[in-house]
């Protein structure tokens, strides 16, 4: 199929990449000029695993383009996805500005029948919105359907997620819209979840904002063994053996970060105030995530007395590993929080420096984990890197100008730990 995928951010390049791979013809669109000219020359604009050689070998094969082009894009499609940005403006909800705008673009292009898909994370009554501003704008008043399909989508295993996905959600008005994603989709073999379009944007933010739930869930219940003295990993362990709750998701720490929780949480609780019902359990999600990177602090300051010209090292600066996304991740705001009471701060990520750059200033930023040791007066672990539980703990250990190691993301054993002299602190153990 002929295909146009309006926004080259992470979900419209992976899932433009990932439909040229099924054999369709995808045309990529993007108003950034410069990000359009890097990925014409094989260069990506943000780290993905696997996505490179993803891009490289479909653009080489005649089944990816990028363009500026979002007219051009449009006639030559028969399928039309939205996948631009809707940042959170500061009340929590969604900004659909760059919507808005590009479905009014699409709707002066449009010469024939198009399917115009919903891929970007929106609220409810969004499709709505979509379906009035083409008809608005439909200069050559040709048919065209509206369609929500959601993506799921994790940073790091984003190809994986789309070519073996749990269920695709698509919202639609009518069959002549669903034989068409069916056939797109077929290649995938995967369960199709057909629904109205309301109930398809809704999807998306419910099951986001559980996740984040039993994020906050597993932390608040971390904070009463930690007073009991009991260990979270094992409490986690017994719970997630029960079908009813579920594997995944009850790894205590330092709470959830990136671009989707923290924007989608905000969103879905603005969208319940529009609706009038007041969303308290969400609320109380953000507070406890919040609360984690708090408890944090507070373990590294009682650890070193006083903050003021100590160096801390900081191993991890992604708001996950397997990425190289900086956004709302734990560690902006620990450090910014360490500089202000006076620490010096060193850092080391696998994937996420050259982000980190263009918002933490005055961070001396290190090859590796034990330049980052060297000299520091303690270790802060807030990334969960599989090189970072495979350290060498005694070399680490010789470095380290006090053996003290506060873990956001317990990768270690405690009672290990100890018995080679560290003071080490974890969450919730």
């Amino acid at each position: 199929m002929k295909l146009c995928m309006i926004g080259a951010g992470h979900v419209g390049l992976v899932s433009a990449s990932c439909f040229a791979d099924l054999g369709n013809e995808v045309i990529c669109v993007d108003s950034d000029e410069g990000k359009i000219n890097k990925l014409k020359k094989g260069a990506m604009p943000f780290f993905e695993a696997g996505l490179e050689e993803l891009v490289r070998k479909n653009a080489k094969a005649g089944r990816l383009s990028f363009t500026g082009d979002l007219e051009g894009g449009v006639k030559k499609s028969e399928v039309v996805f939205i996948a631009v940005g809707t940042p959170s403006r500061e009340n929590g909800e969604a900004d659909l500005s760059f919507v808005e705008d590009v479905s009014r673009k699409i709707a002066r292009a449009i010469e024939d029948y198009k399917i115009i898909v919903e891929k970007s994370t929106v609220p409810v009554r969004t499709g709505e919105w979509v379906k009035k501003t083409i008809k608005a704008n439909n200069i050559h008043r040709v048919e065209f359907d509206v369609v929500s399909n959601p993506e799921f989508l994790r940073e790091g295993s984003a190809i994986h997620d789309f070519m073996h996905p749990d269920r695709i959600v698509i919202g639609v008005e009518t069959e002549r819209a669903k034989k068409v994603m069916i056939e797109l989709y077929q290649p995938l073999k995967a369960n199709l979840v057909f629904t109205d379009i309301k109930s398809a944007e809704i999807i998306k933010h419910a099951s986001n904002s559980f996740l984040a739930l039993k994020i906050s869930y597993i932390n608040a219940i971390a904070n009463i063994c930690e007073k009991v003295g009991a260990d979270v990993k094992e409490v986690a362990k017994g719970m997630e053996l029960d079908g009813r709750v579920g594997k995944g998701f009850l790894n205590a720490g330092l709470g959830y970060g990136g671009s989707c929780f923290p924007k989608d949480v905000a969103a879905f609780t603005r969208i319940a105030e529009e609706a009038g019902y007041n969303f308290e359990l969400l609320k109380v999600a953000e507070e406890i995530n919040r609360g984690q990177r708090e408890l944090f602090l507070k373990k590294v300051k009682e650890a070193l007395w006083t903050l003021n010209n100590k160096m801390v090292g900081v191993l991890g600066l992604s708001f996950k590993p397997d990425t190289d996304d900086t956004r709302e991740a734990p560690s902006i705001k620990i450090i910014d929080q360490l500089q202000a009471q006076g620490a010096k701060v060193r850092a080391y990520d696998p994937a996420a420096m050259e982000n980190a750059r263009k918002v933490l200033k005055n961070v001396e930023y290190c090859h590796d984990p034990y330049q980052v040791a060297e000299g520091s007066d303690c270790l802060l672990i807030i990334t969960e890197w599989e090189e970072f539980a495979e350290l060498d703990l005694e070399k680490i250990k010789s470095l380290l100008r006090s053996p003290i190691i506060i873990d956001g993301r317990n990768l270690y054993e405690p009672g290990e730990l100890k018995k080679m002299g560290f003071n080490y602190l974890a969450v919730g153990r």
